[in-house]
């Protein structure tokens, strides 16, 4: 009987890898070894930056709104505790494309939070 090797599922392995290091410089494109620690790590840091992605918008936004907030003669965080005892329920996304597109919008959330902190 003749020898049986796993050959066709090596190769198909070894080919899928080195086409996910499609793109990289040099032997980390070539070689399967090298080809491996690249796109595992590149796999890592896309997990890890799909997290921090998240992270740095939702600071972007805050910044946005900080800055119409200060235009406003209002804090940020006067301004965020005025919504919330208003029962305004937005997240920071839709308040800085609030801020940032329709000013007097923003300006009618910020009188409404105002009078919100002062009733309380």
């Amino acid at each position: 009987m003749s020898r049986a090797t796993n050959a066709p599922a090596s190769r198909r392995r070894r080919k899928n890898r080195l086409d996910l290091a499609k793109g990289f410089y040099g032997h980390r494109s070539k070689l399967f070894r090298m080809a491996t620690e690249a796109v595992d790590r590149a796999q890592a840091m896309a997990f890890v930056h799909r997290k921090q992605k998240k992270r740095n918008y939702r600071r972007l936004w805050t910044v946005r709104i900080n800055a119409a907030c200060k235009a406003n003669e209002i804090s940020y965080s006067r301004f965020i505790d005025g919504l919330v005892k208003a029962n305004i329920t937005m997240n920071r996304k839709m308040l800085s494309e609030i801020a940032v597109y329709d000013a007097a919008g923003f300006t009618k959330l910020v009188q409404s939070a105002k009078a919100a902190v002062n009733v309380a």
